[in-house]
This record gives C-alpha cells, structure tokens and sequence, in this order.
C-alpha cells in the first residue's frame, strides 16, 4: 500500500516524537535488567540498537525532507487565485 506524501509526513513525525523515545526507555530498561556487561559491549549493543530502530520504518522516511512531489489542490487553489500584494 502506498502511503501518500502527507500521511508519510505526519507517521514520521508520529514516530519521531513518541515512538523512538518509547524505544529508548525500553532499551535502557532491558539492558538495566541483564547483568552490566563490559563497557565497550554496552557501547556496541547501544550502537546496534540505535541503528535497528530505523530499519522497518525506511519507507516512512524516504523523501521526507523534500518538497511534496504532488502538491495538493488547496496550494494550487491558493497560487490560482488573486495576489493580495497586487
């Protein structure tokens, strides 16, 4: 399924605001259960699941940053109509 530009752009923000920082607490607290291991092993594992979190999201966060490439009829209806600095 296809996700439009906008939708995209308010899952990621979703995502981004409430979901990664879900994941951090979790992280920390399944880590905090286990035995402290060595340090650089815990710099590792961080590592890891720092990148990790991302993965099944990719398709949310492709082309984000760029303008929307089908811009919606309520921009186009706005640049149709009267220039109020005319």
């Amino acid at each position: 399924m296809q996700l439009s530009y906008k939708t995209r752009r308010r899952l990621s923000l979703l995502i981004l605001l409430v979901g990664l920082p879900v994941y951090i607490v979790v992280a920390v607290t399944i880590l905090n259960w286990l035995d402290r291991p060595r340090l650089w092993v815990e710099v590792l594992v961080y590592m890891a699941l720092g990148f990790l979190w991302m993965l099944p999201f990719r398709f949310v966060f492709l082309g984000i940053g760029q303008s929307d490439p089908q811009p919606g009829d309520t921009l186009t209806k706005q640049a149709k109509g009267s220039d109020p600095s005319a």
